[in-house]
């Protein structure tokens, strides 16, 4: 992979970017998706964060190998404190864990003010992230579901206000499973929870063997609600 030619899961985390907004890559890896970004003319400028010095060097190299130095700034620095106030409109942050997305937005919280887009691109616990925008008032305007060597991962992308329109009348249903992603329910979206539903089957079978703890009590109840919500949404397809 190189910024010729990005990955499939960055190249969806592309797309959402708006024509000529100034964007910051949280945790850029290699800088791929700035580098990508500004040569295909998207964005004028950008900043590639990264809080690893092996990363970090990676990146530098990466935009001085492209010729990009006067467009792209490299910067070292934990999540949101590589920024400025009101340098960039919009923030992508991909491939992490959605909790630690979640706590990276939290802990940078007031560099957000002038930020109008955020494309948020979790491996894991898209839920984390929801939850976060929901109250920390931004609204989901769209989602995307991708498969990617045999690993799947979401696409959110959120922009300030209208924090609950998206998710109408049900909203457990809607942090858990993502309101677009429920309603549109692609094959990829089924396979990944029918696997997910299957991996919480296997957990409680191992907690109705352990001890009747109020803390399994509680992790069962929870496991049930989920298996549940799960087996409704997909009912649909497998009936």
């Amino acid at each position: 992979m190189n910024s010729e030619k990005l990955s499939y899961r960055l190249e969806t985390v592309a797309k959402y970017i708006p024509q000529d907004y100034r964007i910051a890559d949280i945790g850029s890896d290699h800088a791929y998706l700035p580098c990508y970004v500004v040569q295909k003319g998207i964005v004028p400028w950008a900043i590639a964060g990264e809080v690893v010095e092996g990363p970090y060097q990676s990146a530098k190299r990466q935009v001085e190998e492209e010729e990009l130095i006067e467009k792209i700034s490299v910067r070292k620095g934990d999540g949101l404190e590589v920024i400025e106030e009101g340098e960039v409109e919009c923030i992508t942050i991909a491939g992490m864990g959605g909790s630690l997305i979640a706590s990276i937005l939290e802990k940078g919280k007031e560099k957000l003010t002038h930020v109008k887009r955020l494309i948020l691109q979790p491996n894991i616990s898209a839920i984390s992230i929801r939850t976060w925008l929901l109250e920390n008032g931004w609204g989901l305007i769209a989602e995307e579901i991708i498969e990617e060597d045999g690993k799947i991962y979401e696409v959110l992308v959120a922009e300030k206000g209208n924090e609950k329109k998206s998710y109408q009348n049900n909203l457990e249903k809607g942090l858990l499973f993502g309101p677009y992603l429920l309603s549109e329910q692609n094959p990829i979206f089924h396979k990944k929870w029918i696997s997910e539903k299957k991996n919480w089957l296997t957990i409680l079978a191992k907690l109705e063997q352990a001890s009747d703890s109020v803390e399994n009590r509680e992790k069962k109840a929870e496991l049930m609600k989920k298996i549940k919500m799960a087996e409704e949404v997909l009912s649909d397809e497998e009936s």
